[in-house]
């Protein structure tokens, strides 16, 4: 843990200087987005998805294209800001930490989501070494199936999809569960120009 604390403070000192365009002040300010997100960081350790997952607000990842660690962690000021957003529309609907369940059997590949006393059957299935995930919901969501990539941090896991694939889901989440997709809405349009990004689930076991 210590040396993964040490590898964040080198990494986020570098990524100052070598961007050192503002004053003092500005640098502290960046230094402390990273460390305050330093929960955050996405490790390349493969998750197998088995048992209860509690979920614990959006989650926001840049793409392969982005580079890597450096890169998200240069990044994270944006990132959260997008997750802290994202989260306030999304508690509107009733999507919010510790409201939803995923729970995984890998012994038939099966899931159940549980949310807002209603429960959403589907299948999974998990490649390239654990590191993608495929859901396929069944009739109450309309056979509607989500691919992306499955990522493991500090706080547990997440998984994460494209941009557009994943406020579609959450749409029709929110009209599943009876509720307004007004805020869904206001969510999409704020993830327009998020193209680079993925959307998706934190989770803890």
């Amino acid at each position: 843990m210590k040396k993964l604390v040490s590898l964040i403070v080198l990494t986020a000192a570098f990524s100052l200087s070598v961007n050192a365009q503002g004053g003092l002040l500005d640098k502290l300010g960046s230094l402390g987005n990273v460390l305050s997100n330093a929960a955050g960081v996405v490790y390349s350790a493969p998750v197998s998805l088995n048992g209860s997952y509690t979920y614990n607000g959006i989650a926001v990842s840049a793409t392969s294209s982005e580079g890597g660690l450096l890169t998200n962690l240069a990044g994270s000021a944006a990132t959260s800001a997008l997750e802290n957003k994202a989260d306030e529309y999304l508690s509107k609907v009733g999507i919010k930490p510790g409201a939803m369940q995923f729970n995984f059997n890998s012994s038939d590949n099966t899931f159940t989501l549980n949310v807002a006393g209603i429960s959403l059957p589907g299948t999974y299935k998990v490649g390239d070494g654990e590191k993608t995930v495929t859901l396929t919901f069944g009739k109450k969501m309309q056979y509607l199936c989500l691919t992306g990539s499955l990522e493991s941090s500090l706080s547990g896991a997440r998984m994460v999809f494209p941009v557009n694939k994943a406020t579609a889901f959450i749409k029709k989440l929110a009209s599943v569960i009876g509720q307004s997709s007004s805020s869904v809405g206001s969510l999409a349009k704020l993830a327009e120009g998020y193209d680079n990004y993925r959307l998706g689930f934190k989770m803890s076991k």
